[in-house]
């Protein structure tokens, strides 16, 4: 007997955009040459001096976001001193905003530099920020290698823009 199935398929365009370049380019430059009334659309949640902070639209959780280098570099050590600390300052907004938002217990954060290291943009660096909480490792994961998402990318999206627009992070 086959159990039930689960549909995510939201899944098809990220599985179905490996190995090809996105089209306009890099996804991450696109977002971060867009105007702010384009923001909701491409989920950029704010943009600094030096860095962009977006949210995934391919989560491995709930509230996973993207802080990344407005200038398209490939490495961590391309970046310039100013560049690096912006990175560093927006990745310590993000994890604020995801304590508030979506009340956020822990966090995971990396970067995953090149093709074989799991990074889906090698071109431009990016850090990931995947908040956590007690016990959400859940049936799912362990058992079917599959990842639940409990709220749309949309609904969150509007959440931590409307926390972010009352709270300073």
């Amino acid at each position: 007997m086959q159990g039930p199935t689960l549909y995510a398929p939201w899944r098809m365009d990220y599985i179905k955009s490996l190995g090809q370049s996105p089209p306009g380019g890099c996804f991450i430059c696109q977002a971060a040459a867009a105007e702010p009334a384009q923001w909701p659309e491409l989920l950029v949640l704010w943009k600094s001096a030096h860095s962009i902070a977006i949210v995934n639209r391919y989560p491995y959780a709930n509230g996973h976001l993207l802080v990344a280098p407005l200038a398209h570099k490939s490495e961590l050590s391309e970046l310039t001193d100013e560049e690096g600390l912006d990175l560093h300052r927006q990745t310590n907004a993000a994890i604020e905003l995801l304590r508030v938002a979506v009340a956020a217990q822990g966090f995971n954060i990396g970067v995953n530099l090149g093709r074989v290291a799991g990074a889906g943009v090698p071109g431009h660096v990016h850090q990931h920020i995947v908040p956590r909480w007690a016990g959400d490792a859940n049936f799912m994961t362990v058992v079917g290698e599959v990842r639940v998402v409990p709220q749309a990318i949309s609904q969150l999206y509007e959440a931590l823009v409307k926390v972010r627009g009352r709270e300073s992070c």
